[in-house]
């Protein structure tokens, strides 16, 4: 049995960070995994903004409501769930999540939770640490073949704990860095290079 591990932004909806970003003006928030390798660093600017400039965590989940999956993604998941057992593994948090897990047609997710005080973001709780990897560890030792796929630095342990990686649409550091991995630019490559790395299992 295979299953298929994606990561969540930038593989099938948009940076959620960069959204808020646009929308408050704070040029700090648009900082991501994509650039920056060390998240827990990177969530601590991000909270430390947020505190400085007073956004609210209702502020944010209004701007991740009026956001759309990446133009194909939902096509694309509908034709992963019918050939692959699907999770998402993400380093969002729920309390951003829903809006766009409704649009996905709601596939299972495993994130982190913020720490919330009267709408005040005041801290993050990691489900656990390295917790990409470690649940694509977990599925290995559960007897599934794991397929992965991610874009940035964070989904590098997960590809690499993997029994195949894909990057989605990487940023050159990235792909530079770790060449190794097969590149797919869109959805049709990446369905062919899952297609590609189940066939390569038979």
């Amino acid at each position: 049995m295979e299953i298929a591990c994606l990561d969540l932004e930038g593989v099938l909806v948009p940076e959620i960070w960069v959204n808020v970003a646009e929308r408050t003006s704070i040029d700090g928030l648009h900082a991501t995994t994509r650039t920056v390798p060390d998240y827990e660093r990177l969530m601590r600017q991000r909270l430390r903004l947020l505190e400085q400039h007073g956004v609210r965590l209702s502020q944010i989940q209004e701007v991740i409501a009026g956001m759309e999956p990446l133009e194909g993604a939902i096509g694309f998941l509908q034709w992963l769930r019918e050939r692959f057992q699907v999770v998402i593994l993400s380093d969002t948090f729920y309390q951003f999540a829903a809006p766009l897990m409704r649009q996905l047609g709601w596939p299972a997710l495993l994130c982190h939770h913020l720490e919330v005080d009267s709408d005040r973001i005041v801290n993050y709780r990691l489900r656990q640490p390295a917790a990409k990897s470690r649940a694509v560890a977990a599925f290995s030792r559960l007897g599934f073949r794991v397929i992965a796929a991610g874009d940035s630095y964070n989904d590098i342990r997960m590809l690499q704990v993997a029994d195949a990686g894909i990057l989605f649409r990487p940023p050159a550091n990235v792909q530079r860095e770790f060449p190794q991995y097969p590149v797919a630019t869109d959805y049709r490559q990446l369905r062919e290079a899952f297609a590609q790395a189940s066939q390569r299992a038979l």
